[in-house]
């Protein structure tokens, strides 16, 4: 039997996440599902009934734009983290112009491939723009602190664009969970913390190789 640090075949497992980096991750994770149901109830009718989770629709209008600025502040703290690893490099445009490889698990055919692939890569953009985007649009439509200081015309615009980057936000969180559960092994890797041999060697091996070539399972 192998030892809980350790793999079905022995190897020692991969450290892929610190316990700093699962603490972000899930905080915004929770905040996310807070800020898409409130904001979901404050968008439409039909929708009202979400508020509950918040306590009703006075407390999800007081609450949403501080849990949106706690998101933001968590999401910060993963993108100065993990910031260098998602530089788009040559791997990555050939595996974007493979990708008929890539929905069809042939990753033996694919280029190498670092901590992140080209299209996690993308969706770390789309949900940093998408980020500043709800930030930026949502200090103007504040109406307790921020709106009364820009004109209506610009209000109109900021509740526009907070609708658009939340639609685009919430989409994009759509496909990451479909991705990690595609791609089996990568929840678990985001709950402990670790991944094994097999798994960083099938899925990234650049990283893998990087990770093995400092001689720790460790990779900063």
């Amino acid at each position: 039997m192998s030892a809980p640090d350790h793999d079905k075949d022995g190897n020692p497992l991969i450290q892929r996440y610190t316990a700093n980096d699962r603490s972000n991750h899930w905080i915004t994770a929770i905040c996310f599902i807070l800020l898409a149901v409130s904001g979901l109830a404050m968008f439409h009718p039909a929708m009202s009934w979400m508020a509950v989770f918040l306590g009703g629709g006075q407390w999800t209008r007081i609450l949403h734009p501080f849990i949106g600025l706690v998101m933001f502040a968590s999401f910060a703290g993963l993108v100065f983290r993990f910031w260098h690893h998602n530089h788009i490099d040559t791997s990555d445009k050939q595996w974007l112009k493979q990708m008929d490889d890539v929905l069809n698990n042939r990753e033996e055919k694919l280029p190498k491939i670092g901590m992140y692939n080209a299209g996690q890569k993308i969706l770390f953009f789309v949900l940093v723009a998408s980020m500043l985007g709800l930030l930026l649009s949502g200090i103007v439509i504040w109406r307790a602190y921020f709106a009364f200081y820009f004109p209506i015309e610009i209000v109109r615009l900021g509740a526009l664009l907070h609708a658009f980057c939340a639609t685009v936000l919430i989409m994009s969180i759509i496909v990451h969970i479909y991705a990690a559960f595609w791609v089996k092994g990568s929840i678990g890797a985001m709950v402990r913390g670790t991944v094994t041999y097999g798994w960083a060697r099938k899925h990234h091996p650049r990283w893998f190789e990087e990770v093995i070539r400092k001689g720790r399972t460790k990779l900063d």
